[in-house]
């Protein structure tokens, strides 16, 4: 039972900092006018589909990620040209549908040959039946229905590319501001449940006593209030009681621990190899006032980025191999062990793994957003956009970059998880 609620736990980190990211996305595009026609979590073949209003809400295979399929970014799959025969359903002297196949099956609509349309500035089309051609306006809405599935059209307003450069740029920008809103949110919540070290801290607790240590033999617990050493009070100085161990490395120790209000006076003797007693030391914490809350957490958010840079700088100048870079299954593995500690630990890692997510994302590399965001940079200096076929052929390589890197953090990840 304790392993599904972990494996579930480590799921829904990873639906959330993905959901959050593509919502914010999907927001604003919406916010912007732009017709989204895919809010997909993951890649590959569909799982489960299913369409609200103008969006399609799919859950893929592959849990790598997500995006959203706004109308104007790709070629339209589905075109309608003239000389094709088309069904067509009309309501209020506007056409609402137009189907392309199976004609013969429907009932209650207008059949003929389309010699004329458009479907992104006009709006109409001009139909030819049985030699009597007549002209009708579409509903900027229409469907245009072909092999069971309905595809909504995108008149050019409703279109990305559109949209202003202030509206695209907060469109593209929302996903990662999502995965820092977020960041912050879980810090927060984190420094509320698990609390702050009290200042200045005079006392030393046992949080954790690992199963096959000399603590544990010795008698030792979690919430044990360390009181003194071989006669030597303990202060809240955990790195010199640290040394104290290590210094008695095979060599019994006299502790006295206060427990539920009692004293109780215990033997230990440190592993004589590697001069630990298997316990994981906390000092005396307390909940931090509302207000401290967002500073301890705006403080969490700086100090969390510059480690992730430093990080960056490192795998930059060579100082990481490609090796021992984690992917999607080390991630993934790593956040399993965490989530065995806890949600108050869960919680942390997820604020730490939403924040790369969002800086990540804002790094100029081909297909993430802070490539998109350049390339709108460029249109709003520039006064007209790049050539979306040159900006989606770059968007391209950049991705297949990415998924090249991804198989071989895969494979890497997999070969440690064989080896243990």
């Amino acid at each position: 039972m304790e392993m599904v609620q972990v494996v579930f736990l480590t799921v829904l980190v990873f639906f959330v900092l993905v959901s959050i990211h593509e919502f914010g996305h999907f927001y604003f595009a919406k916010r912007a006018g732009v017709l989204v026609r895919e809010f997909a979590i993951g890649f590959g073949p569909k799982l489960f589909s299913i369409k609200r209003g103008e969006s399609r809400f799919t859950l893929r295979l592959l849990p790598i990620g997500g995006f959203v399929r706004m109308a104007g970014e790709d070629p339209e799959v589905v075109e309608v040209q003239a000389g094709h025969t088309v069904g067509v359903r009309i309501k209020d002297d506007k056409v609402t549908r137009i189907y392309l196949d199976r004609l013969d099956e429907r009932t209650q609509i207008l059949r003929g040959e389309v010699t004329a349309i458009d479907l992104e500035r006009h709006l109409y089309l001009t139909l030819d039946v049985d030699g009597d051609v007549q002209r009708y306006d579409v509903h900027p809405q229409a469907l245009i229905v072909a092999k069971g599935r309905d595809t909504q059209i995108a008149p050019l307003d409703r279109q990305f590319g559109s949209a202003s450069a202030g509206k695209k740029a907060m469109t593209i920008f929302a996903g990662p501001l999502m995965n820092f809103i977020l960041a912050f949110v879980l810090f927060a919540v984190f420094f509320q449940s698990y609390g702050v070290a009290v200042e200045p801290n005079t006392k030393i607790f046992i949080n954790e006593v690992t199963a096959d240590g000399a603590a544990k033999a010795a008698g030792l617990q979690k919430g044990d209030l360390v009181v003194s050493v071989n006669g030597t009070p303990v202060e809240g100085d955990s790195q010199k009681l640290s040394q104290a161990i290590t210094g008695s490395a095979g060599k019994p120790m006299d502790w006295i621990v206060n427990r539920d209000g009692q004293q109780v006076k215990i033997t230990v003797t440190p592993n004589a190899d590697t001069g630990k007693v298997g316990i994981v030391m906390a000092p005396e914490m307390r909940h931090p006032a509302f207000g401290e809350t967002f500073s301890l957490a705006g403080h969490a958010m700086v100090d969390s980025t510059k480690k992730i840079f430093e990080g960056f700088r490192k795998i930059i100048f060579g100082e990481v191999k490609l090796e021992e870079l984690n992917g999607p299954v080390g991630t993934a593995q790593v956040t399993v062990e965490i989530a065995k500690q806890g949600v108050t630990q869960l919680t942390w890692w997820g604020a730490i793994l939403s924040l790369y997510l969002g800086i990540f994302n804002l790094l100029p590399i081909p297909a993430l957003d802070g490539s998109r965001l350049l390339f709108i940079g460029i249109e709003a200096i520039r006064g007209r956009p790049v050539d979306p076929n040159r900006e989606s052929l770059v968007h391209f390589i950049g991705f297949a970059a990415l998924m090249l890197l991804m198989v071989v953090v895969t494979y890497n990840d997999i070969i440690r998880l064989v080896k243990g």
